[in-house]
């Protein structure tokens, strides 16, 4: 991993929920999103996250992939792994990650991916979906990765 201070660490998840966004399976996920989306920008690390409409109770839904609304997207910009790692794991979100079969199909690919993006960059999903099917296509690299690659030892 070459990071270097002037790097952020970008990451996209992309889901497919169980149901539209306005059923009640998803109800509990989608009445948590403003208040878990608004602790990620509050944490420290925090840089930038792609936003939705701003319309309460939707957070980022509405971008989702291609013609399907059910299949949704979360791109986010933080300062380094660790921050990442924080809100991730140390937050209220872990509860919700723990429980996203009760919300979100399973997928049988890959649907994680961080990679490195100059300081001040705004990634676009298409640019996450690049690298995501990069990492599919060749695995872990500096280019693109998953948590397992950051826990690989130095050389």
């Amino acid at each position: 991993m070459n990071q270097t201070a002037s790097m952020h660490l970008a990451e996209l998840n992309i889901g497919r929920l169980v149901a539209d966004t306005d059923d009640p399976r998803v109800a509990e996920f989608m009445g948590a999103l403003d208040r878990v989306n608004g602790l990620g920008k509050r944490m420290p690390g925090f840089v930038w996250m792609m936003e939705g409409s701003g319309e309460p109770g939707t957070g980022n839904t509405e971008n989702y992939i291609g013609d399907d609304p059910r299949f949704v997207t979360n791109l986010t910009v933080w300062e380094s792994v660790e921050t990442l790692e924080n809100f991730v794991w140390n937050t209220i979100h872990r509860q919700f990650y723990l429980r996203r079969r009760e919300w979100f199909e399973v997928l049988g690919d890959m649907h994680f991916v961080m990679w490195w993006v100059p300081e001040g960059h705004r990634p676009t999903v298409e640019e996450g979906l690049a690298r995501l099917d990069h990492l599919k296509e060749n695995g872990d690299s500096d280019h693109a990765f998953g948590w397992a690659w950051l826990q690989k030892p130095l050389e």
